[in-house]
C-alpha cells in the first residue's frame, strides 16, 4: 500500500504541476452545453463557438479577475475588443486542442481521473482527499459532479498533447548572464512632465466639432434595453423548513453508519497499541511486521520502506518520521491508511536534502469512509439535507409545471413551497447588474416578448446544479440613444482634454529634441532617483521602455514617452551603473529557469497556431462586437 504510493508519488506531482492549465483554460462542458444563442463567434474545423459560449467565457473571465484583483476590479476592463479577441482566442485554443487530442485518440481512463482528483492538493484536508472539498468546488463552478468530471477528463487529455512542449523549454547559461546583467542595470533620472490640464486653456475645438463626434460615435451613447424583474428560488435550501425526519429511524441509522464504525475503529487502534507493547518487549520488529502488518508490499521485507525525503509519504507518518530519533520507536500514528507502528533505522542527506529510513507495522483501517467521523448533529444535519435533497429532486417538476401553467404570477408557486420572492434593479441583456441572474437562458427569456409584452413567468431555468429559478418582468426600459443635449458636456470635456494631451506632447516634442542639441530650455527637472528595469510606483511600462531604449554611452541622454490620458514625459539620464554578474549569483538559476518557461510558452504558441491553420479557424467579427445575450 505504502509502496504503491510512494513509488506513484513523482507521477502525481508532475500532473499536479499542471492544475493550473486545467483551469486556465475555459472548461468544456459548459461550453459543449450552453444554452442561449446559436449565432456562432467563430468556427473551428466543423466546431462551432456559439455567441452564448463566448458570452459565458466572458463571465467567467470576469469572476477571475474579479477574484483576483477584489475591489480593484472594473469590468470595463474586459469591455474592450483586445479583452474580447483575448477570451476568443482562448476558447479557439481550448477547441483546437480537443480537436487534435480526438483525431489522436488520445484518453484518461477512469482510474487515472480518480486518482487525478484524489491527489490534487485543492481537495485534500489534512493529507487526505475531502469529499465535502471536491463537492465544493463543483458548486462553485456551477456543474454537476458528471460535468466537472467531464471537463477534468478532457483537459488531462489535452495536457498530453502540450505536456511536452512545455516541459521541453530551454535557456542556456549565458542567455540566463545577460538576462540578469539587464536586469540589474541601474539609471539615475530626473523627469519633467506636460500634462494636459496645463494646456486646458489654449483649446479651441470647431464649432462643429461635438456634432460630429456625436454623429461618428453614436453606439457609444446608447442605453442598452433594461429590465426590473421580480423572481423565486427553488433549490434544496428552500426545502430544508419542510423536511420531517422519524427520531428512531435516526437513531437506528446514526448506530449503523457512525457507532459501529467508531466501534471497529477503536478495535484497530487497540489492535495497534496491543503490537505496539508487544515491539517494546522485544527486538524482532521485522518479524513481527510480517505477522501483524496490513501493508503488503512492505510486510513481506519486515516492514522496510527504504530511504525517503520529504513529501513522499502522507503527512501524519511524514511527521512522526522526520521528528524521531535513529533507533526509536513510535506509534500508533494515525494516518488515512490506518494505525502504524514506525521504527526509524537510518538518517543520511545528499544533493537532495535529507532522507530517512523506516520500518513500519499498519494495522489498517476498517473497510468503507472513515474520515471525521460526525457527530450526532452533524450526523442530523447530513441527513436533512439528504432529505432535502431528495425533496427536492421530486418537486423540482411540480415547481416548473406550477410557475409555467400559472404563469401570470409567482405567487401560486411561492405559497406551495414557501419561497419569498427577490426583486432587482435595471439589468440589461448582457447581464449587468443581474447578479445570479447571469444565466444565458434566463436572460434570454426574460428580454423575450413572453416576458415583456406578454407579462408571463419565465420557465424554470437552472442557474446552478439543483438551482431553479423562475422571473417575471416588473418593469421595461427600450434600448434609446441619449439625445445630443444630455451628453453634449461629456464629449466637450473628452475632445477638450484630447486636444490638450497633444499640444502637451507637441510642446515636449519640441523641448526633446532641443534637448537633444544641447540647447538651453526653461523646465523644472524634479529630483534625481534611481530605477532599475524592475520599475518603479507610478511608473508606467511605456515610460519604463524609453528610460532604458535610449543609449546611454552619453551622457546626460533624454528620452520621451507620451499617453493619451496623461500627456507625455521627458526623462533626463544622468547616470548609469552596470554590476557585473558573478557566477555564483542565486538570481541566475531563477532566471534560466524563467527564461526556460518563455521559450516552452513560444513553442506553445506556434503549436496552436499551426493547430489553428490546421483546423481552418474562421471568425464572426460582427458577433464577436455584439453585446446581445
Amino acid at each position: 500500500m505504502f509502496d504503491s504510493v510512494r513509488n506513484n508519488k513523482l507521477v502525481v506531482q508532475v500532473i499536479l504541476g499542471l492544475i493550473t492549465l486545467t483551469f486556465a483554460f475555459f472548461g468544456i462542458e459548459a461550453y459543449m452545453r450552453s444554452p442561449g444563442t446559436t449565432q456562432e463567434v467563430a468556427k473551428v474545423g466543423k466546431s462551432r463557438i456559439s455567441l452564448g459560449d463566448f458570452q459565458q467565457a466572458m463571465r467567467a473571465q470576469e469572476e477571475r479577475m474579479r477574484e483576483a484583483l477584489g475591489g480593484q476590479f472594473d469590468p470595463k476592463m474586459l469591455d474592450t475588443p483586445e479583452a474580447r479577441r483575448a477570451v476568443l482566442d482562448s476558447l479557439i485554443g481550448q477547441r483546437t486542442l480537443g480537436l487534435e487530442a480526438a483525431s489522436a485518440r488520445l484518453g484518461v481512463s477512469d482510474e487515472q481521473l480518480r486518482d487525478f482528483i484524489a491527489s490534487a492538493p485543492a481537495l485534500q484536508e489534512s493529507g487526505q482527499f475531502s469529499q465535502a472539498k471536491y463537492d465544493a468546488v463543483v458548486r462553485s463552478r456551477g456543474m454537476s459532479r458528471e460535468g466537472f468530471e467531464y471537463t477534468l477528463r478532457q483537459d488531462l487529455v489535452q495536457q498530453q498533447l502540450t505536456g511536452a512542449i512545455i516541459e521541453s523549454g530551454y535557456a542556456s547559461r549565458a542567455l540566463a548572464e545577460r538576462w540578469v546583467a539587464l536586469q540589474s542595470e541601474e539609471r539615475e533620472f530626473a523627469e519633467v512632465q506636460f500634462k494636459p490640464e496645463q494646456y486646458l486653456t489654449q483649446v479651441k475645438l470647431e464649432a462643429d466639432a461635438i456634432q460630429k463626434f456625436y454623429d461618428a460615435n453614436k453606439p457609444q451613447f446608447d442605453t442598452p434595453e433594461q429590465v426590473k424583474v421580480e423572481y423565486v428560488i427553488f433549490d434544496v435550501a428552500a426545502m430544508l423548513p419542510l423536511v420531517t425526519i422519524d427520531d428512531a429511524e435516526l437513531d437506528k441509522r446514526y448506530k449503523e453508519e457512525v457507532v459501529s464504525k467508531q466501534e471497529a475503529l477503536a478495535q484497530a487502534k487497540r489492535k495497534a497499541e496491543s503490537v505496539l507493547a508487544e515491539v517494546r518487549k522485544t527486538s524482532q520488529f521485522g518479524e513481527l511486521a510480517k505477522k501483524y502488518s496490513d501493508d503488503p508490499g512492505s510486510a513481506k521485507n519486515g516492514g522496510d520502506l527504504d530511504f525517503f525525503g520529504r513529501g513522499a509519504m502522507v503527512k501524519p507518518f511524514e511527521d512522526a518520521v522526520f521528528a524521531m530519533k535513529e533507533g526509536e520507536v513510535r506509534g500508533p500514528v494515525e494516518s488515512s491508511f490506518g494505525f502504524h507502528i514506525i521504527k526509524l533505522t537510518g538518517i543520511r542527506s545528499d544533493k537532495d536534502g535529507e532522507q530517512r529510513r523506516a520500518s513500519h507495522i499498519l494495522i489498517a483501517k476498517p473497510q468503507g469512509e472513515m474520515g471525521n467521523l460526525p457527530t450526532r448533529d452533524e450526523f442530523v444535519q447530513k441527513a436533512r439535507r439528504q432529505a432535502a435533497e431528495k425533496k427536492y429532486a421530486e418537486a423540482a417538476e411540480q415547481f416548473s409545471n406550477l410557475v409555467y401553467e400559472q404563469s401570470d404570477s409567482l405567487k401560486p408557486a411561492m405559497d406551495k413551497f414557501k419561497l419569498v420572492a427577490q426583486t432587482t434593479d435595471w439589468i440589461s441583456k448582457t447581464g449587468q447588474g443581474a447578479g445570479k441572474l447571469s444565466n444565458p437562458k434566463l436572460l434570454a427569456a426574460l428580454f423575450g416578448d413572453d416576458a415583456i409584452k406578454n407579462k408571463r413567468n419565465t420557465e424554470a431555468v437552472e442557474i446552478a446544479p439543483s438551482t431553479l429559478v423562475s422571473a417575471r418582468v416588473l418593469e421595461h426600459k427600450p434600448a434609446a440613444l441619449r439625445p445630443l443635449d444630455e451628453v453634449r458636456g461629456d464629449i466637450e470635456k473628452r475632445l477638450t482634454r484630447e486636444e490638450a494631451g497633444k499640444l502637451a506632447t507637441q510642446d515636449a516634442s519640441a523641448k526633446l529634441e532641443k534637448l537633444k542639441k544641447g540647447e538651453a530650455v526653461d523646465t523644472a527637472w524634479g529630483q534625481a532617483r534611481k530605477i532599475t528595469r524592475s520599475g518603479a510606483p507610478g511608473m508606467t511600462p511605456e515610460a519604463l521602455r524609453a528610460l532604458f531604449k535610449v543609449p546611454a554611452d552619453k551622457l546626460p541622454a533624454y528620452a520621451m514617452s507620451e499617453s493619451p490620458a496623461t500627456g507625455a514625459t521627458i526623462f533626463k539620464i544622468s547616470g548609469v551603473n552596470k554590476p557585473q554578474v558573478k557566477p555564483d549569483d542565486p538570481r541566475l538559476k531563477s532566471a534560466q529557469t524563467q527564461l526556460a518557461q518563455l521559450a516552452a510558452g513560444e513553442e506553445l504558441n506556434a503549436y496552436l497556431a499551426a493547430l489553428r491553420a490546421r483546423y481552418k479557424v474562421q471568425i464572426n467579427m460582427a458577433a464577436l462586437e455584439s453585446r446581445q445575450p
